[in-house]
């Protein structure tokens, strides 16, 4: 692909995104994920898609495409593809990193879920305490880890947590750029760890 100059000025303005309206995943079965996120985390289902071949591609997959509405007005989708196949887990990747949060109004609701989800047979990890908010986190049907958030912090707090972000991020970058030149001939690198631990209560340094 050829990349050609241009002027950002010249370009529109981008969209004001207003909210997340939906995040899809594959389900292995519509019923069993129903019965998840309706019945045990009070989502209800609100739409539902069924065709055979895709809008977007146009290729022959059927496929039911069901929506999860969360109080926003946002949602949680899932394409039951008919052959109770499960995604997969990225192989390179911790099962805890892919996931997805939804925030609850108060502790007591994110404990009362966390009693729900046991009495289910769900394991459920936390309350777990990240200072400015507090989360469970558990895996749905589908392998799909979950987590559920309460925000703690003040809104000064919050307003401080937001003031060096970039440059924190760009303090991460520049010595992940010292690394690749630091490791690029090794067989096994050596992990880049952040110049602060901001979670030091969790265990020790490696």
């Amino acid at each position: 692909m050829t990349i050609t100059s241009f002027d950002p000025s010249s370009l529109p303005p981008p969209a004001s995104v207003q909210q997340l309206h939906h995040y899809a995943y594959r389900a292995k079965d519509a019923e069993e994920t129903r019965h998840f996120y309706e019945d045990i985390l009070g989502l209800p289902l609100y739409h539902i898609i069924q065709s055979d071949h895709v809008p977007s591609t146009g290729e022959y997959c059927p496929y039911t495409h069901f929506f999860f509405r969360l109080q926003d007005g946002s949602f949680i989708a899932f394409f039951d593809l008919g052959d109770d196949t499960a995604a997969l887990p990225s192989p390179n990747t911790p099962l805890w990193v892919n996931h997805i949060a939804f925030r609850v109004d108060t502790e007591l609701e994110l404990e009362n879920t966390k009693q729900r989800l046991q009495a289910h047979g769900i394991e459920v990890l936390g309350v777990t305490d990240h200072h400015v908010f507090k989360s469970i986190y558990f895996f749905d049907p589908n392998g799909i880890r979950m987590e559920l958030t309460v925000q703690t912090g003040t809104p000064a707090q919050m307003t401080k947590e937001s003031l060096n972000v970039h440059e924190r991020l760009q303090a991460w970058s520049a010595r992940k750029a010292a690394w690749r030149l630091e490791n690029k001939d090794a067989t096994h690198a050596v992990k880049l760890k952040p110049e602060v631990n901001d979670r030091p209560e969790f265990g020790a340094s490696h």
